[in-house]
């Protein structure tokens, strides 16, 4: 099963992954620790990525695209995987379509987690991961450049037939029983 998990920053996302890679035995591929590992790696990606996240732009597609393809090509995502974080543009979503189809496979299923604007904002304020945009101000400018890159990749996959929508509100058990039952 290859599976999107999808929403705006502090949707819960990552925090879902863990329990449905436990769950399905499937592997996490998500983007934000490739970056962060780059980053606390001072790699030659790690320092660009850092200087455009500083600045609360979205890392360009090329540069994601082929971080993720050359990920996927390692045969522990043989059997599917569960992506977060991934993709975030329309663009980003047709090359992984094109990569998954030209390897016999295609995503299964898009899980979008719906979560009010101030509930979000409250979430990263109070995670603590001290992100250097982890300021209301930063926060909205990350929200808005989701809704305006990143949403349309929502509306792509529906096209497609294959979204799920969860409420990503309650507590993690709650919302996580709300993403087995839409995937099983």
């Amino acid at each position: 099963m290859n599976l999107i998990l999808f929403g705006p920053p502090g949707a819960g996302k990552g925090t879902q992954a863990e329990k449905l890679v436990n769950h399905f035995d499937l592997p996490h591929l998500s983007t934000g620790n490739i970056f962060r590992a780059n980053i606390k790696n001072e790699t030659p990606l790690g320092k660009k990525v850092k200087s455009i996240l500083d600045s609360g732009k979205l890392v360009p597609d090329e540069t994601v695209v082929e971080l993720v393809a050359d990920e996927l090509d390692n045969e522990k995502y043989d059997n599917g995987v569960i992506f977060d974080g991934f993709p975030r543009t329309v663009g980003q979503a047709k090359a992984l379509d094109q990569y998954l189809e030209a390897n016999g496979k295609k995503v299964d299923t898009l899980v979008t987690l719906d979560v009010p604007e101030e509930e979000l904002v409250n979430r990263i304020l109070s995670r603590g991961q001290g992100r250097t945009d982890d300021t209301p101000e930063k926060i909205k400018t990350r929200l808005q450049v989701y809704k305006k890159e990143t949403e349309p990749v929502l509306n792509y996959y529906k096209e497609h037939g294959i979204v799920e929508e969860i409420d990503g509100v309650g507590n993690v058990d709650e919302i996580f029983d709300r993403i087995k039952k839409a995937v099983s």
